[in-house]
């Protein structure tokens, strides 16, 4: 049994309006080796088999993604590694005479991951849901929208960038409420706000 609760949305427009979406509570997570005893139970496959296989699979996926390529596996989704500037390196600027960052610059910052439909359609067939009893919690509304972008645009011009963990603590917001107003920010062209890296690398720089 799956339980969820209704968490607030960032009200990215000031209206005033509190708009509630569904969110899984208090996710679980399933360990790999709970992941092997649940395929050789299913399947007749020896667990020490399945451990060998998933860890050489990790092996060669990494390979593979070193070379450039993304990884599809059928029925799962495809995986492809993303690239950032290593840490304390300044992004490069598009004006004649500027620096150009060299393959030293840049790492592999994260693997971005798209489900296969198939997937989806196989998890909706098997979950069950259910409203958690408790109460979710609610982001602080001790500013407004604007006074929030004020404050983020403030903290941008004495520090080189914000991480959304910083801004949860400058505003009270829960993370996915942070996460969200963040980027819909970083995606309004006269907010100020601009968006670098990906994944955990992510980070909210000054236009």
């Amino acid at each position: 049994m799956a339980r969820y609760i209704m968490e607030e949305m960032p009200d990215i427009n000031g209206t005033g309006e509190r708009i509630l979406y569904p969110k899984l509570a208090r996710i679980k997570q399933a360990s790999t080796e709970d992941l092997i005893n649940e395929i050789a139970y299913n399947s007749g496959f020896n667990a020490g088999v399945v451990r060998g296989v998933i860890t050489q699979m990790a092996q060669e996926m990494a390979h593979l993604m070193a070379d450039g390529k993304s990884v599809k596996l059928d029925d799962i989704g495809t995986f492809t590694p993303s690239l950032t500037l290593c840490r304390d390196k300044e992004r490069e600027k598009v004006e004649d005479g500027a620096t150009h960052r060299n393959a030293q610059s840049i790492m592999v910052g994260g693997v971005n991951f798209r489900v296969e439909k198939k997937m989806v359609k196989r998890i909706n067939g098997r979950c069950d849901l259910e409203r958690a009893p408790w109460k979710s919690r609610r982001s602080s509304q001790k500013y407004t929208s604007e006074e929030r972008l004020n404050l983020v645009l403030k903290y941008l011009e004495g520090h080189s960038f914000l991480t959304v963990h910083e801004y949860q603590k400058l505003t009270g917001l829960l993370h996915t409420t942070a996460a969200e107003e963040l980027r819909q920010w970083a995606h309004q062209p006269n907010s100020g706000i601009g968006i670098d890296g990906r994944g955990t690398h992510r980070i909210y720089v000054k236009k």
